[in-house]
Protein backbone atom coordinates (compact mmCIF):
# COMPACT_ATOMS: atom_id res chain seq x y z
CA UNK A 1 0.00 0.00 0.00
CA UNK A 2 1.28 3.51 -1.13
CA UNK A 3 2.13 5.06 2.52
CA UNK A 4 0.52 8.55 1.05
CA UNK A 5 -2.28 7.26 0.24
CA UNK A 6 -5.71 8.00 1.77
CA UNK A 7 -6.64 5.73 4.40
CA UNK A 8 -9.77 3.84 2.90
CA UNK A 9 -10.45 2.89 6.50
CA UNK A 10 -10.31 6.07 8.25
CA UNK A 11 -13.93 6.84 8.92
CA UNK A 12 -14.46 2.97 10.39
CA UNK A 13 -11.28 3.76 12.40
CA UNK A 14 -12.11 7.35 13.81
CA UNK A 15 -15.17 5.95 15.24
CA UNK A 16 -13.51 3.43 16.91
CA UNK A 17 -11.14 6.05 18.43
CA UNK A 18 -14.24 7.93 19.64
CA UNK A 19 -16.28 4.37 21.27
CA UNK A 20 -12.58 3.67 22.99
CA UNK A 21 -11.87 7.20 24.27
CA UNK A 22 -15.52 7.67 25.50
CA UNK A 23 -15.33 4.53 27.09
CA UNK A 24 -12.42 5.10 29.17
CA UNK A 25 -12.12 5.18 32.61
CA UNK A 26 -8.40 5.54 33.39
CA UNK A 27 -5.88 8.25 32.41
CA UNK A 28 -5.62 9.66 29.31
CA UNK A 29 -1.94 11.19 28.35
CA UNK A 30 -1.88 13.24 24.93
CA UNK A 31 1.50 14.24 23.66
CA UNK A 32 3.16 15.40 20.64
CA UNK A 33 6.88 14.70 18.66
CA UNK A 34 9.61 16.45 19.45
CA UNK A 35 10.17 20.53 18.73
CA UNK A 36 6.05 20.80 18.26
CA UNK A 37 4.89 23.10 15.60
CA UNK A 38 1.42 24.72 15.17
CA UNK A 39 -0.42 21.26 14.20
CA UNK A 40 1.37 19.08 17.26
CA UNK A 41 0.39 22.01 19.46
CA UNK A 42 -3.37 22.83 18.21
CA UNK A 43 -4.34 19.15 17.34
CA UNK A 44 -2.88 18.08 21.13
CA UNK A 45 -4.64 21.00 22.95
CA UNK A 46 -7.99 20.83 21.25
CA UNK A 47 -8.39 17.27 21.66
CA UNK A 48 -7.36 17.83 25.71
CA UNK A 49 -10.05 20.03 25.77
CA UNK A 50 -12.06 18.25 24.02
CA UNK A 51 -11.81 15.40 26.52
CA UNK A 52 -11.85 17.65 29.55
CA UNK A 53 -15.29 18.68 28.64
CA UNK A 54 -16.60 15.13 28.66
CA UNK A 55 -15.38 14.65 32.47
CA UNK A 56 -12.30 12.53 31.43
CA UNK A 57 -9.05 12.44 33.65
CA UNK A 58 -6.56 14.13 30.54
CA UNK A 59 -3.09 15.06 30.97
CA UNK A 60 -1.93 17.24 28.18
CA UNK A 61 2.22 17.02 27.84
CA UNK A 62 3.72 19.77 25.49
CA UNK A 63 6.25 22.43 25.22
CA UNK A 64 4.62 24.82 22.72
CA UNK A 65 7.35 26.92 21.16
CA UNK A 66 7.51 30.67 22.19
CA UNK A 67 4.84 32.26 19.68
CA UNK A 68 2.44 29.23 20.33
CA UNK A 69 2.44 30.07 24.20
CA UNK A 70 -0.05 32.64 24.07
CA UNK A 71 -2.63 29.34 23.05
CA UNK A 72 -2.53 27.10 26.70
CA UNK A 73 -3.61 28.32 29.80
CA UNK A 74 -1.42 27.71 32.56
CA UNK A 75 -3.09 24.92 34.62
CA UNK A 76 -3.44 23.02 31.24
CA UNK A 77 0.03 22.05 31.07
CA UNK A 78 1.24 18.20 33.03
CA UNK A 79 4.84 17.27 33.55
CA UNK A 80 6.58 14.74 31.25
CA UNK A 81 6.62 11.36 32.42
CA UNK A 82 9.09 8.46 32.26
CA UNK A 83 6.22 5.98 32.96
CA UNK A 84 2.34 5.71 32.52
CA UNK A 85 0.10 4.05 35.00
CA UNK A 86 -1.51 1.27 35.00
CA UNK A 87 -4.70 1.49 32.62
CA UNK A 88 -3.69 4.52 31.03
CA UNK A 89 -4.53 5.43 27.13
CA UNK A 90 -1.70 7.30 25.17
CA UNK A 91 -2.98 9.42 22.32
CA UNK A 92 -0.06 10.44 20.04
CA UNK A 93 -0.72 13.02 17.52
CA UNK A 94 1.18 14.14 14.56
CA UNK A 95 4.05 12.12 15.47
CA UNK A 96 5.84 10.29 12.24
CA UNK A 97 6.96 7.43 14.65
CA UNK A 98 7.05 6.22 18.31
CA UNK A 99 10.64 7.77 18.74
CA UNK A 100 9.45 11.42 18.29
CA UNK A 101 6.68 11.34 20.62
CA UNK A 102 7.87 13.24 23.64
CA UNK A 103 7.32 13.51 27.48
CA UNK A 104 5.55 10.58 27.33
CA UNK A 105 6.86 6.68 27.22
CA UNK A 106 5.17 5.13 24.11
CA UNK A 107 3.66 2.07 26.52
CA UNK A 108 -0.17 1.05 27.80
CA UNK A 109 -2.69 1.38 24.69
CA UNK A 110 -1.74 3.69 22.36
CA UNK A 111 -3.80 5.14 19.76
CA UNK A 112 -2.04 7.22 16.82
CA UNK A 113 -2.98 9.70 14.79
CA UNK A 114 -1.12 11.30 12.37
CA UNK A 115 -1.34 12.74 8.37
CA UNK A 116 2.26 11.64 7.41
CA UNK A 117 3.03 9.27 5.48
CA UNK A 118 5.97 7.63 6.57
CA UNK A 119 4.34 7.15 9.78
CA UNK A 120 4.72 3.14 10.40
CA UNK A 121 1.24 2.94 11.68
CA UNK A 122 2.30 2.27 15.54
CA UNK A 123 -0.01 1.62 18.35
CA UNK A 124 -3.32 -0.60 19.11
CA UNK A 125 -5.11 1.82 16.62
CA UNK A 126 -3.42 3.51 13.78
CA UNK A 127 -5.59 6.39 11.98
CA UNK A 128 -2.70 7.94 9.84
CA UNK A 129 -4.27 9.65 6.81
CA UNK A 130 -1.43 11.59 4.69
CA UNK A 131 -4.49 13.05 2.58
CA UNK A 132 -5.28 15.11 5.39
CA UNK A 133 -4.09 19.11 5.83
CA UNK A 134 -3.24 18.61 8.97
CA UNK A 135 -3.46 16.26 12.22
CA UNK A 136 -6.06 19.31 13.60
CA UNK A 137 -8.29 18.47 10.52
CA UNK A 138 -8.59 14.58 11.50
CA UNK A 139 -8.65 15.51 15.63
CA UNK A 140 -11.50 18.12 14.04
CA UNK A 141 -13.58 14.66 12.49
CA UNK A 142 -12.72 12.98 16.01
CA UNK A 143 -13.98 15.57 18.16
CA UNK A 144 -17.22 15.68 16.40
CA UNK A 145 -17.57 11.85 16.68
CA UNK A 146 -16.96 12.82 20.27
CA UNK A 147 -20.27 14.70 20.75
CA UNK A 148 -18.70 17.34 22.55
CA UNK A 149 -20.07 20.57 22.42
CA UNK A 150 -17.96 22.84 20.12
CA UNK A 151 -16.92 26.35 22.09
CA UNK A 152 -14.15 29.19 20.79
CA UNK A 153 -11.76 27.96 23.44
CA UNK A 154 -11.59 24.16 21.89
CA UNK A 155 -11.98 25.34 18.04
CA UNK A 156 -9.32 27.93 18.46
CA UNK A 157 -6.06 25.53 18.62
CA UNK A 158 -7.68 23.15 15.97
CA UNK A 159 -7.88 25.53 13.84
CA UNK A 160 -4.21 26.88 14.41
CA UNK A 161 -2.88 23.43 13.45
CA UNK A 162 -5.16 23.96 10.29
CA UNK A 163 -3.60 27.44 9.78
CA UNK A 164 0.24 26.79 10.42
CA UNK A 165 0.16 23.13 8.38
CA UNK A 166 -1.64 24.80 5.27
CA UNK A 167 0.27 27.98 5.48
CA UNK A 168 -2.79 30.11 5.59
CA UNK A 169 -4.45 28.39 3.14
CA UNK A 170 -1.35 28.88 0.50
CA UNK A 171 0.30 25.70 0.51
CA UNK A 172 -1.09 22.79 -1.90
CA UNK A 173 -2.89 21.02 0.92
CA UNK A 174 -5.44 23.50 0.81
CA UNK A 175 -8.22 22.07 -0.32
CA UNK A 176 -12.26 22.91 -0.59
CA UNK A 177 -12.85 20.21 2.47
CA UNK A 178 -10.19 21.89 4.48
CA UNK A 179 -11.51 25.78 3.54
CA UNK A 180 -14.94 23.75 4.64
CA UNK A 181 -13.74 22.90 8.30
CA UNK A 182 -11.99 26.18 8.72
CA UNK A 183 -15.10 27.87 8.27
CA UNK A 184 -17.22 25.99 10.50
CA UNK A 185 -14.47 26.24 13.23
CA UNK A 186 -14.61 30.15 12.70
CA UNK A 187 -18.36 29.52 13.20
CA UNK A 188 -17.65 28.25 16.20
CA UNK A 189 -16.29 31.46 17.43
CA UNK A 190 -13.02 31.99 16.68
CA UNK A 191 -11.45 34.92 16.29
CA UNK A 192 -9.97 34.60 12.60
CA UNK A 193 -8.30 37.83 12.14
CA UNK A 194 -6.57 38.04 15.74
CA UNK A 195 -5.84 34.43 15.86
CA UNK A 196 -3.73 34.78 12.20
CA UNK A 197 -2.31 38.12 13.29
CA UNK A 198 -1.03 36.47 16.87
CA UNK A 199 0.65 33.41 15.13
CA UNK A 200 3.03 35.87 13.62
CA UNK A 201 4.42 37.41 16.46
CA UNK A 202 8.07 37.14 17.52
CA UNK A 203 10.40 38.37 19.69
CA UNK A 204 13.06 40.95 18.91
CA UNK A 205 15.60 38.64 18.78
CA UNK A 206 13.88 37.07 16.06
CA UNK A 207 14.22 39.40 13.37
CA UNK A 208 18.04 39.97 14.88
CA UNK A 209 18.68 36.57 14.14
CA UNK A 210 16.76 36.73 10.86
CA UNK A 211 19.38 38.78 9.30
CA UNK A 212 22.65 36.15 10.30
CA UNK A 213 20.42 33.86 9.07
CA UNK A 214 19.75 35.44 5.47
CA UNK A 215 23.71 35.97 5.12
CA UNK A 216 23.95 32.56 5.23
CA UNK A 217 21.91 32.12 1.91
CA UNK A 218 23.02 29.86 -0.84
CA UNK A 219 22.01 28.60 -4.50
CA UNK A 220 22.99 25.57 -6.22
CA UNK A 221 21.89 23.65 -9.05
CA UNK A 222 21.52 26.39 -11.27
CA UNK A 223 18.83 28.12 -8.27
CA UNK A 224 16.84 25.07 -8.24
CA UNK A 225 17.91 24.65 -4.63
CA UNK A 226 18.36 27.01 -1.53
CA UNK A 227 19.77 26.87 1.67
CA UNK A 228 20.81 28.35 4.76
CA UNK A 229 21.60 27.45 8.31
CA UNK A 230 21.43 28.94 11.64
CA UNK A 231 24.80 30.39 12.20
CA UNK A 232 26.97 28.79 14.86
CA UNK A 233 27.42 32.09 17.10
CA UNK A 234 23.26 32.35 17.05
CA UNK A 235 22.80 28.88 18.77
CA UNK A 236 21.79 30.79 21.98
CA UNK A 237 18.99 32.69 19.81
CA UNK A 238 17.64 29.73 17.68
CA UNK A 239 14.22 29.60 19.37
CA UNK A 240 11.62 29.38 16.59
CA UNK A 241 14.53 29.33 13.44
CA UNK A 242 11.91 26.80 12.02
CA UNK A 243 10.09 29.65 10.72
CA UNK A 244 12.92 30.51 8.32
CA UNK A 245 12.90 27.67 6.02
CA UNK A 246 9.41 28.97 5.15
CA UNK A 247 11.54 32.28 4.14
CA UNK A 248 13.54 31.25 2.11
CA UNK A 249 11.72 28.44 -0.01
CA UNK A 250 10.42 31.68 -2.03
CA UNK A 251 13.46 32.54 -3.67
CA UNK A 252 12.14 32.63 -7.71
CA UNK A 253 13.26 30.25 -9.51
CA UNK A 254 13.73 27.27 -6.68
CA UNK A 255 11.96 24.03 -6.23
CA UNK A 256 14.01 22.81 -3.00
CA UNK A 257 14.79 25.56 0.10
CA UNK A 258 16.63 23.82 2.99
CA UNK A 259 17.32 25.26 6.87
CA UNK A 260 20.20 23.57 8.63
CA UNK A 261 20.66 24.29 12.41
CA UNK A 262 23.40 22.44 14.58
CA UNK A 263 22.02 20.99 17.48
CA UNK A 264 23.45 18.97 20.87
CA UNK A 265 22.55 15.52 18.47
CA UNK A 266 23.52 16.81 15.07
CA UNK A 267 22.46 18.55 12.50
CA UNK A 268 18.27 19.49 12.31
CA UNK A 269 17.36 19.37 8.80
CA UNK A 270 14.30 21.56 7.50
CA UNK A 271 13.28 20.72 3.82
CA UNK A 272 10.29 22.09 1.62
CA UNK A 273 9.65 21.11 -2.44
CA UNK A 274 6.94 22.18 -5.28
CA UNK A 275 6.94 21.41 -8.65
CA UNK A 276 7.25 17.46 -8.40
CA UNK A 277 10.11 17.52 -6.27
CA UNK A 278 9.31 15.47 -3.04
CA UNK A 279 10.96 16.85 0.13
CA UNK A 280 9.70 13.54 2.08
CA UNK A 281 12.19 11.43 -0.58
CA UNK A 282 15.11 13.56 0.06
CA UNK A 283 14.44 13.58 4.10
CA UNK A 284 14.18 9.77 3.60
CA UNK A 285 17.32 9.50 2.40
CA UNK A 286 19.04 10.90 5.23
CA UNK A 287 17.01 9.68 7.49
CA UNK A 288 14.25 11.48 8.52
CA UNK A 289 10.78 12.15 6.91
CA UNK A 290 7.45 13.90 6.75
CA UNK A 291 5.33 14.74 3.83
CA UNK A 292 6.09 15.28 -0.18
CA UNK A 293 6.02 19.31 0.07
CA UNK A 294 7.32 19.76 3.70
CA UNK A 295 9.70 17.22 5.53
CA UNK A 296 13.05 16.95 7.58
CA UNK A 297 16.13 14.62 9.36
CA UNK A 298 18.25 15.01 12.04
CA UNK A 299 21.95 14.01 11.10
CA UNK A 300 23.76 12.63 13.92
CA UNK A 301 27.09 13.03 15.02
CA UNK A 302 27.95 15.43 12.12
CA UNK A 303 28.82 18.80 11.41
CA UNK A 304 27.61 21.43 9.20
CA UNK A 305 29.71 21.07 6.35
CA UNK A 306 29.48 17.58 6.19
CA UNK A 307 25.61 17.97 6.91
CA UNK A 308 25.53 20.24 3.59
CA UNK A 309 27.52 17.15 1.54
CA UNK A 310 24.92 15.21 2.44
CA UNK A 311 21.92 17.20 1.71
CA UNK A 312 23.43 18.35 -1.94
CA UNK A 313 23.88 14.45 -2.15
CA UNK A 314 20.43 13.56 -1.37
CA UNK A 315 18.66 16.77 -3.01
CA UNK A 316 20.72 15.97 -6.18
CA UNK A 317 19.40 12.53 -6.78
CA UNK A 318 15.81 13.68 -6.07
CA UNK A 319 16.59 16.37 -8.87
CA UNK A 320 17.45 13.47 -10.66
CA UNK A 321 14.53 11.82 -10.59
CA UNK A 322 12.04 14.05 -11.40
CA UNK A 323 13.85 15.59 -14.35
CA UNK A 324 15.54 18.72 -13.50
CA UNK A 325 18.91 17.32 -13.51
Amino acid sequence: MDGNAPDPRYWEKMRLVAEVLKAVEGPIYIATHVDPDGDAIGSSLGLYRALKALGKEAYWVAEPPRFLRFLPKEEEYSDPVDKLPVGATLVALDSAEPSRVVGVPVEGFVINIDHHGTNPRFGHIAVVDPSKAATAQMVKDLIDLLGVEWTAEIATPVLTGILTDTGNFRFANTTPEVLRVAAELVGYGVKLAELTDRLQFRPPSYFRLMGQVLSTVAFHFGGLLVTAHLPEDAKREEEDSDDFVGLIRYVEGSVVSVFLRKREEGVKVSIRSRGGVSAQNIAVKLGGGGHVPAAGATLKDVDLDRAYELVLEAVAEELRRAGYL
